[in-house]
């Protein structure tokens, strides 16, 4: 829940997101439950804005697999979000850092007047948008992706509509 403010009063609204994650390389859970494993090289959209609806955010996060060294299994090299006109990719092993626009910053960082907040939380890194785009990656293996309900049947790719 979150507190909000509704004709003068403070109220509780229930907030509910549809999660998608990739863990150890070839392992993914879609927005809506499904599990598969996909061991492909390449880049690859996890989520993007399908709806042609104006009013809606656009949005894609995508990620960057590679042959991991010694395996049979992919692993993820980059993750990149890009929102609007702002692009942040976190490169495997850049512990604490990201890349907005291609240029190397240091964590915590807020963007385009405080839209776009990325920060460390624990080992992983968290980027949040101001329509509620949580992306949390642990420079590793494993990406999170979640989205508020309201965009439930809105988005497509690889985590599912």
């Amino acid at each position: 829940e979150r507190c909000e403010m509704v004709d003068g009063q403070p109220k509780c609204v229930q907030e509910t997101y549809s999660t998608c994650w990739l863990a150890g390389g070839p392992h993914y859970r879609s927005f809506d439950g499904k599990t598969f494993d996909f061991m492909g090289t390449c880049a690859y959209t996890l989520t993007t804005m399908c709806s042609s609806d104006p009013t809606l955010p656009a949005f894609s996060v995508e990620v960057k697999k590679e042959e991991k060294e010694n395996s049979k299994v992919s692993s993820i090299g980059s993750i990149t979000v890009r929102i609007d006109n702002v692009t942040v990719t976190a490169v495997r092993s850049e512990n604490g850092m990201v890349r907005v626009n291609n240029h190397r910053s240091h964590l915590p960082i807020s963007l385009s007047s405080g839209k776009l907040r990325i920060h460390q939380k624990g080992k992983s890194m968290l980027i949040q948008s101001n329509f509620k785009l949580k992306v949390l990656y642990d420079w590793d293996d494993h990406v999170v992706v979640k989205l508020p309900a309201t965009l439930s049947g809105k988005v497509c790719r690889m985590c599912g509509n």
